[in-house]
Order: structure tokens, then sequence, then C-alpha cells
């Protein structure tokens, strides 16, 4: 699988990196029942299959998805995977989830993560979202003293915009961002993804599929059967009339795949890393048959005339009034 270099100096990473959010199973933004023997196998074949790296949070699942991860890579070596986790929202004994970006939280949260994960270091330590009620030089100064101490390898964060980029930037290079980019959801090209591409911030981008929406699988009917625990009931993307939008989107797209023998969800995944800023799409697995096709998506290579028919239809559908 390609791969390519996340942010300055930093490592070679496969353009598809394997999402962890769903295996965590229920929570307050969980996906619904899941289960472990097939986190596991999503897991393992992802990595049988090329796939260098796993980003996982300890508030998937409030700690659930780091064991699922340690478990599914006990008989492999540390060396072989890349492991990025997060820390910034903790909850209490009642399940109750708050962000914060304290010092010392921070610390709090990369021993735990460490525990769980069953390793002595991470690749990739992430700021889940900034803390506005702490001050950048509190909160990424931690960053660096984790780094310093051997814990971390590299340090980013994720839905950050570019002034709190900049701010950070300001104290030590941010080695990557993870934001939210899909073809329906483009807020971050704007400024964020140049301001990335300038000063040479890896990218890897999570939801490239939206969460679902982007599979060529969703329907009004597929709506109704998500558990009742599934996040997505919160999202506006699933309410109308954005919903269905992007439905008459997908089917708009869909010939563009299935002519070439793809998905809609390789043409997706595809899209997204046709952007010059990003490194790597983040794309979830819930089993062994979701990660098998995932991986497919990396041989699918848009030419002009696809992307511009694609922003035709995204016009004339999501965009249109």
């Amino acid at each position: 699988m390609e791969t390519r270099q996340l942010g300055k100096d930093g490592p070679e990473i496969t353009v598809i990196g394997l999402g962890t959010w769903a295996i965590g199973g229920p929570w307050a933004w969980g996906w619904g029942p899941q289960n472990d023997s097939e986190s596991i196998a999503a897991i393992q074949t992802s990595l049988k299959n090329n796939i260098n790296w796993i980003d996982t949070a300890p508030i998937y699942g409030l700690g659930h998805a780091e064991t699922v991860v340690a478990q599914a890579l006990r008989d492999i070596s540390r060396q072989e995977v890349f492991i990025a986790t997060k820390c910034g929202l903790i909850w209490d004994d009642r399940r109750r989830v708050s962000r914060t970006l304290r010092p010392e939280s921070i610390r709090s949260e990369i021993d735990a993560s460490l525990k769980r994960l069953n390793t002595d270091y991470v690749d990739l330590y992430q700021h889940h979202w900034a803390d506005p009620d702490v001050p950048i030089e509190d909160s990424w100064g931690e960053m660096l003293r984790i780094r310093e101490q051997g814990k971390a390898r590299f340090i980013g964060v994720c839905n950050y915009d570019a002034t709190q980029l900049q701010q950070c930037m300001a104290i030590q290079q941010v080695q990557s961002l993870q934001p939210p980019y899909s073809m329906v959801r483009r807020d971050i090209e704007e400024r964020i993804l140049p301001y990335c591409q300038e000063n040479a911030i890896g990218v890897v981008a999570y939801s490239p599929l939206q969460t679902g929406l982007l599979t060529g699988k969703f329907s009004q009917e597929r709506l109704q059967s998500l558990h009742e625990d599934d996040w997505r009931h919160k999202d506006p993307h699933f309410k109308d009339p954005l919903f269905s939008k992007i439905l008459q989107f997908v089917e708009r797209i869909r010939p563009l795949a299935e002519d070439r023998g793809f998905t809609v969800a390789h043409l997706a995944i595809a899209w997204v890393l046709k952007h010059p800023a990003v490194t790597s799409a983040i794309v979830g697995a819930r089993n062994a048959r979701q990660a098998e096709e995932n991986i497919s998506a990396t041989e699918f290579n848009l030419d002009e005339t696809e992307l511009q028919d694609i922003e035709a239809a995204y016009a004339e559908t999501v965009a249109a009034k």
C-alpha cells in the first residue's frame, strides 16, 4: 500500500489508517453494540493487508477501544504498528464525559492509555479537541514534555482551526492535524488545509465516508434501523434536508464508481486522498469484511473528468439552495 510522510521529518504511514471509534462499543457518542471478536478480526485483517497504523482514543467506549486494540496486537511486534491515540476527553464513574486539557489531566491520561494499550509509548499523541479554558502554552507544552519523556514519538492535534494551529506552531512544530473531511463536508478546504500544506503539518482525515453516508449502502430504511444508542441520531447530516441531499448526491456519483468496478465508498476515500495536503484517510471497520473492502480504495485513482463530474453533482445536490 502507498505510504506518505506524516508532517515535517515524520514517519511513513499508509494512506489508509484504521479508525476504532465504532469498536469502542456503547457510550454517549458510540455506534451501538459491537462484538469484540469482530473488532479484533477487523484490526488484524487491516494489518495483514498492509495498513500500518491504527487511530484510537481513550474516550471510544470509555477505554474499551484501546483495550481491544491491545488484544488484537498481542502477538504482533510493537514496531510493526504505528499507534495513535488522544487526550482531552475524560469521564467520571457515572460515564459523564467532559473536556479538559489541563496538564495534570494529560499526564494522567497518557499513563492510563499506555496501560490499556499494553505499551511503553504511543507513536502519535493528540489533543482530541481544543480546550478554551486552558492556555495553549500549558496544554501544548505538556505534550512536549510527554514526547521528551519518551511516552510519545510524535505529537499532534485533532479538530483545531487555523488560528489554534498557529498558536501551537509558535511554540513547537505540530506533527499532524486530524480533521473531519469528506466529499460532503469540505469546510477545512478554505484555510486549514492550505495552512497545513504550507507548514508541513500532516493531515489524517477522519470520517471520509461521512460516518457511513458515503458508503452507498444508506437509505431512509437504514436510518430507521440504526440502534437507539447510535450517536448518528444526533448528527445533522442524518436529518433532512441534508440527509436527503446526500442520498441524492450518492446516487449521482454511483455510476462513476461502478463503471470502474469500484464502490461509492472507494470513490469517497479516493477523493479525500486526492487532495495534496492529505497524508492519510482514517477509515473505520467493524469486521474483517469491511476492513477488506476499505483497502481496495487505494487502487482507485480519480481522473480530472471524474473529479469535475463529482463537483457538478455536489453543486446540484448537497450545495444547492
